[in-house]
């Protein structure tokens, strides 16, 4: 990419001249002028100077668009020279949510490391929301998701599933028939949830509880006010939290019901508590790989999703049998 669209892109992204300037190790009158330069050749301004930070114009925008495409273009073409130059080795940068990183792709990553030792790992952690956005600036190679919104802006494919589940701490006062249909831990751990023997059990049962909900944005939270929705029911909200795992804790400990992935009792099973199967769709979420559009996708990111799909395959079918 040619010098003059380097030193734009920089105080595009940094919205200022004076950053724009440390970063590449230039004077700001230095910079300054040769942006100037480049906005005189085109014939239009490419930044709104009287903002602070720097906005583009229209034609700023255009501009922007056109370098970002370029970049695009050169990074496909580095992955594919470096895929020709050895297949056994790359870079993979994956963008997962708490949950997924500690519950899921920590012990995939583990396996895939194994059986390529040379291709390079980097891991981000953010919301799915911020991880979609960082996709589609082309900052990672791949995210998951369960979001229509964001399934729907990228090339994607099935990954796998997991199932909500009600938690309630095993102290809460509840009828016979209702403790009847509660899952263990064990149970939970066995796959029984997914068995068309378990009982779902309607969401209204519960209607006297107090809830753990997560905060608005997150996938769970519009399933989880969607449920109460079809249940006819408005909850009582006990507090609002940002962390999946956060909200098993404190449900463990006696705070609250909460709605927890299956995924999570897989790993840290508690005897503190019950689980329930409830009656909704909504239970069900299928993650998808998401990819930024792209002319070429990397040897490494083929190897990691073959692997996962592999790995998925096999842990999920064993917990069914």
């Amino acid at each position: 990419m040619e010098q003059n669209m380097q030193y734009i892109y920089q105080v595009y992204q940094d919205g200022s001249f004076t950053k724009a300037a440390e970063k590449l190790y230039l004077t700001q009158p230095a910079l300054s002028m040769a942006v100037r330069q480049e906005e005189k050749n085109l014939g239009a301004a490419l930044f709104d100077r009287s903002r602070r930070p720097l906005t583009l114009t229209q034609a700023g925008e255009a501009y922007i668009r056109a370098v970002e495409r370029m970049k695009y273009l050169e990074s496909d073409l580095s992955r594919e020279l470096e895929d020709l130059r050895d297949l056994n080795t790359g870079r993979l940068h994956i963008g997962g949510t708490h949950y997924l990183n500690c519950f899921l792709l920590a012990e995939v990553l583990s396996g895939f490391s194994r059986r390529y030792p040379g291709i390079q790992l980097q891991v981000s952690e953010d919301s799915s929301a911020r991880l979609a956005k960082r996709l589609e600036r082309r900052e990672l190679d791949l995210t998951f998701s369960c979001a229509p919104e964001h399934i729907e802006r990228f090339e994607h494919q099935p990954a796998f599933f997991d199932h909500i589940l009600l938690a309630v701490p095993r102290e809460t006062p509840l009828s016979e028939a209702l403790r009847g249909s509660a899952l263990s831990a064990e149970d939970v751990q066995a796959g029984r949830h997914m068995s068309d023997s378990c009982l779902r059990v309607p969401l209204g049962e519960f209607r006297e509880l107090e809830f753990i909900l997560l905060q608005k944005g997150n996938n769970l939270y519009d399933r989880s006010i969607h449920m109460f929705e079809e249940a006819g029911f408005a909850p009582k909200v006990k507090m609002a939290l940002s962390q999946l795992v956060t909200a098993y804790r404190f449900a463990d400990n006696g705070l609250g019901a909460a709605f927890i992935s299956d995924r999570i009792v897989f790993s840290i099973p508690s005897n503190r508590l019950l689980f329930f199967s409830i009656a909704s769709l909504q239970v069900n979420r299928l993650f998808y790989t998401l990819l930024p559009q792209r002319n070429y996708t990397a040897h490494a990111v083929k190897a990691f999703i073959d692997y996962l799909l592999e790995w998925f395959g096999k842990n999920d079918n064993r917990r069914l049998q």
